[in-house]
């Protein structure tokens, strides 16, 4: 039961989260933000958060998971309404701040208690299955987004986002209270440490490259696309079919990783999202667009789940909640430096050579995962 309610609150945040990042972008260009403004603007999505997520970990494991979901959950719904509210620059400043802090709050207790409830013999399939939660959000939220976008205006898709976030706030208080492990009474080193661990470090090297290509897709990809005369519920249909293939490879993923191992996938899945990239600006027909989003997301779909789970399997059980929010700073550090890198790029150069930058940098680190593995099919 508590593993459903989860999925709920899961969905219930990416559909709200993914119904309204991609029109961020579109909303400020409508302002007079230019391509580097939209830069700072996703940066600060990600700059509370990642100063703030090992701490937000350690309460996690201090006062249990239930609290700190119910206020990001609230804190979201409430973030989303300010630019109905006030419709300028400053207020989607101001939505991203709140936004990005609540979320993390949610993010890092739904997984920490994903992995309270979970043995670790079933740990990669509860993770992948939340993370399914969160592609179905994020296939539904985008098309949702546009349609109001297109029908009515940038301000109401904001405010039905908002009042929607209702949902997973009632839904968080069905959630059980479940503390971490009591702390052991030696001196506890820092969750830097951890990164010394490989796996630890291998699976935040992951997540980071595959948060900062999505973000760097959801901000920079609906400019380039309206710049091509795309619609609003077009751009929305395009991305939501990067989201309906990372629901379709999560079916296979432990198969896959099986017959192959992990690192054979990340490597495969990595490049194919870097291809993608390199290929999405030398085209503006909406099929073979939606074809390349299908192919990114089939890539960017592997990685999520198995750095969770690897994240969380070496994790001393009385700090999971800690080390999680760790993972999620190496995350929000790539989320905030991309945007800023990307934009003075697509400033300078235009919007394609954020696409093949990107693309570059997604095909590097999947060369370095290459030369990095080890021998076997049972690795991470």
């Amino acid at each position: 039961m508590t593993i459903r309610i989860v999925l709920g609150v899961t969905f219930g945040i990416y559909l709200i989260l993914s119904a309204t990042r991609p029109l961020i972008s579109l909303y400020a260009a409508s302002l007079g933000a230019n391509t580097l403004d939209v830069g700072l603007l996703a940066a600060v999505y990600a700059l509370l958060p990642l100063l703030l997520a090992m701490h937000v970990g350690k309460l996690s494991d201090a006062i249990g998971d239930r609290l700190p979901i119910v206020m990001g959950s609230a804190g979201m719904a409430l973030g989303l309404v300010i630019p109905f509210a006030a419709q300028s620059l400053w207020a989607l400043y101001l939505t991203q701040i709140i936004v990005g802090v609540s979320q993390l709050l949610c993010m890092v207790s739904v997984q920490n208690l994903i992995g309270k409830i979970s043995s670790i013999e079933n740990r990669d399939q509860q993770f992948a299955i939340f993370t399914l939660s969160a592609s179905v959000g994020n296939l539904i939220g985008p098309v949702c987004g546009g349609y109001l976008a297109d029908q009515y205006s940038y301000a109401v898709a904001f405010l039905i986002a908002g009042v929607t976030g209702v949902f997973p706030v009632a839904l968080g208080f069905l959630l059980p209270s479940i503390k971490g492990v009591a702390k052991t009474l030696a001196k506890q080193s820092s969750a830097l440490h951890f990164l010394k661990n490989p796996a630890i470090r291998r699976a935040m090297v992951t997540s980071a490259l595959v948060l900062y290509s999505r973000d760097i897709f959801i901000v920079y990809f609906p400019l380039f696309a309206s710049d091509a005369g795309l619609s609003g519920t077009t751009i929305g249909w395009i991305i939501s079919v990067q989201a309906f293939a990372q629901i379709v490879v999560r079916f296979f993923l432990a198969r896959l990783c099986d017959t192959f191992g992990r690192s054979h996938v990340l490597f495969v899945s990595i490049l194919t999202a870097g291809v993608a990239f390199l290929l999405m600006p030398m085209t503006a027909d909406v099929w073979v667009l939606g074809l390349l989003s299908g192919l990114m997301g089939l890539g960017l779909g592997c990685g999520q789940p198995l750095s969770i789970s690897t994240t969380y399997n070496a994790s001393p059980k009385d700090r999971t909640g800690e080390v999680l929010g760790l993972r999620l700073a190496v995350n929000r550090f790539s989320q905030l430096v991309a945007p800023v890198f990307f934009g003075g790029l697509g400033a300078l150069g235009g919007l394609v050579l954020v696409f093949y930058v990107s693309g570059v940098f997604l095909m590097g680190g999947a060369w370095l995962f290459r030369r990095e593995r080890l021998p076997g099919k049972s690795q991470d």
